[in-house]
């Protein structure tokens, strides 16, 4: 605990560090997942391909995925950049499957009701199927998010500050203060994400309040 106060600002600068690292490869996952998941559901033949294919990047070690981005990219080892690029890679794997299934879920009735009402196909997915689909979506978001912070943790060891600097100098140093407080600071961001997309996701679906109400 004294050493935590002792560093304090450290631990928070760091900490801010890890939700952009984590937190912005989870939006622009999103982005990419959407169309993507889209495509898969919407097309038979693309299901398989792209949820299997996609689902394969996940199992490419971070760390290895680390070093190889930069040899691709003709970025320097250090630029944080590759561990974004490579987090948004994590983050697509996980959700274009999550994203094609929520919208497989969406009743076919409802959207047959919005096409006799006389809806475009853009305006019915936007208006009435990536609503329904949104508690299925924010369910991935959810693992996506918890995973990112984890996984974050291993740019570490390439030098790109954030808490998991805090592993790194502790074991270094055979100090467990520093590693109990980045354990600790991960479950903490692990949990604020996690809040924070169950009130989005349920500032989205309004309808659900309704129903949990009645």
């Amino acid at each position: 605990m004294t050493w935590f106060l002792d560093h304090v600002q450290d631990v928070l600068d760091l900490a801010v560090q890890h939700v952009y690292l984590a937190g912005l490869p989870l939006l622009l996952g999103l982005l990419f997942a959407l169309p993507l998941g889209w495509l898969a559901r919407r097309y038979r033949v693309l299901y398989t391909p792209f949820t299997a294919g996609f689902g394969l990047l996940y199992t490419i070690p971070s760390l290895a995925l680390f070093i190889l981005l930069p040899l691709l990219l003709g970025t320097r080892i250090l630029d944080r950049n590759n561990v974004l690029i490579a987090m948004t890679i994590y983050t697509v794997a996980l959700l274009v499957r999550t994203v094609a299934d929520a919208l497989a879920a969406v009743p076919e009735d409802v959207t047959q009701a919005a096409t006799a009402m006389g809806f475009t196909r853009s305006r019915r997915f936007f208006a009435v199927e990536l609503p329904l689909a949104v508690p299925v979506i924010a369910a991935g978001l959810r693992v996506a998010a918890v995973s990112n912070v984890s996984i974050v943790s291993v740019a570490a060891i390439i030098g790109i500050p954030q808490l998991g600097l805090l592993f790194t100098d502790g074991f270094a140093r055979t100090f467990y203060d520093p590693i109990v407080v980045g354990i600790a600071a991960c479950i903490v961001l692990a949990l604020a994400f996690d809040l924070l997309i169950l009130a989005l996701a349920r500032a989205l679906t309004p309808w659900q309040r309704a129903r949990g109400a009645a």
